[in-house]
């Protein structure tokens, strides 16, 4: 007699089903641990330290900071679950700060919290979650998991204000498969704290984590300073008709849309249209010359049913986002035969920059199909 499926779609009881839980000391990844754990599965926590713990320390309101280790080992002693903590720190360095930093140095603006779930939590820590035997891994991820005619298919959080798609476009097929997010389905952030106070977990009110965790105070500029010494050379802020209407301390304490701050005083309103790296130059003109009605993108993951560049001869019609703060909207994807692409926006967009990510959405429902990264 085969076992009815549990809720993390096995065919077993739930005392025999392994799941590793990545937990950041927040209340989300708390929840899914206390949850699964109260439901009787076999649940393993692990929290990642990737930089200085001394350093982590002293710096609130950043995951998988010195404070939040000791939470999550806190919340799977009260839930009576062992938890490990792994030190990631050389690898978060190679493949996540260093990538910022040079991306940065280069007049992209980078989004390292898509780069760490890809690179650091769904691949290193899947494997070491493989290694200890667990049949899942779960996260406090806010998106949802459904199995499909084609197997496991990503799809946008129940709540739209918490739908965390946008920094996750990069998770792969094989990812999916051993991935879980018992949290997608939830109406609200509410309803996570309700459980929290219901597992009676010590984090239950604990603050939601806003910065970039290894970017004190949201400045990047003295973060890549301190990476990389020398990065902020001086050089001209150039009009985009060539004339030279001042000087800069650097192309990194910029960003692509930038209005105020700029130091060239009074006259028309300008916005920083260009960081060339190369020259030194922030180039600046008028608001519209902001507007983008294509990009070009490359290191695409698809996640549709059919192969990628056997698109129709008008394209992939989808929904896409540029940030991750704004609604998806029409827009169509036109694959090269190298399996980069150029897509073509239904509404022009401002202030885009290389270095940001374009995340492709199912034209009806909610299914995530993928993404890729601006190049220009």
């Amino acid at each position: 007699m085969t076992h009815p499926i549990n809720s993390l779609g096995f065919a077993k009881p739930e005392k025999d089903t392994r799941v590793v839980v990545a937990m950041s000391g927040g209340v989300d990844s708390s929840v899914v641990a206390a949850k699964l754990a109260r439901e009787g599965y076999d649940v393993v926590g692990v929290t990642l330290q990737l930089y200085d713990h001394g350093a982590a320390l002293a710096k609130k309101g950043a995951c998988c900071a010195g404070a939040d280790i000791h939470d999550a080992r806190r919340v799977a002693e009260e839930m009576g679950f062992p938890h490990y903590v792994l030190d990631y720190e050389n690898v978060f360095k190679e493949t996540v700060i260093d990538e910022f930093a040079d991306a940065y140095l280069a007049g992209s603006t980078p989004v390292p919290c898509i780069r760490c779930n890809e690179r650091v939590k769904f691949q290193d820590l899947l494997g070491t979650a493989k290694d200890l035997g667990a049949d899942c891994m779960a996260t406090g991820h806010y998106i949802q998991r459904f199995m499909g005619e084609n197997g496991a298919e990503l799809h946008r959080a129940a709540d739209a204000d918490r739908d965390q798609s946008y920094f996750l476009f990069s998770t792969t097929r094989d990812q999916l498969d051993y991935l879980r997010f018992p949290l997608g389905h939830l109406a609200s952030k509410a309803e996570t704290r309700a459980l929290a106070k219901e597992f009676g977990l010590s984090v239950a009110d604990k603050p939601d984590s806003q910065d970039i965790c290894f970017v004190p105070n949201g400045s990047y500029a003295s973060v890549i300073e301190k990476l990389r010494p020398g990065a902020a050379e001086p050089g001209d802020i150039v009009h985009i008709d060539g004339t030279v209407l001042g000087q800069h301390s650097g192309v990194i304490r910029y960003t692509i849309g930038q209005r105020r701050g700029l130091g060239i005083g009074g006259g028309d309103i300008l916005y920083v249209i260009k960081l060339d790296a190369d020259t030194k130059q922030v180039i600046v003109g008028p608001r519209e010359a902001l507007t983008v009605s294509e990009i070009n993108i490359n290191e695409i993951n698809w996640l549709g049913d059919s192969n990628f560049t056997d698109a129709p001869k008008t394209g992939w019609e989808v929904l896409v986002k540029v940030r991750s703060t704004r609604p998806p909207f029409p827009a169509v994807i036109l694959p090269n035969p190298d399996g980069s692409a150029k897509v073509k926006l239904g509404i022009a967009e401002e202030g885009i920059s290389p270095g940001q990510a374009c995340v492709f959405y199912a034209k009806t429902g909610s299914q995530i199909l993928g993404g890729g990264w601006i190049t220009r």
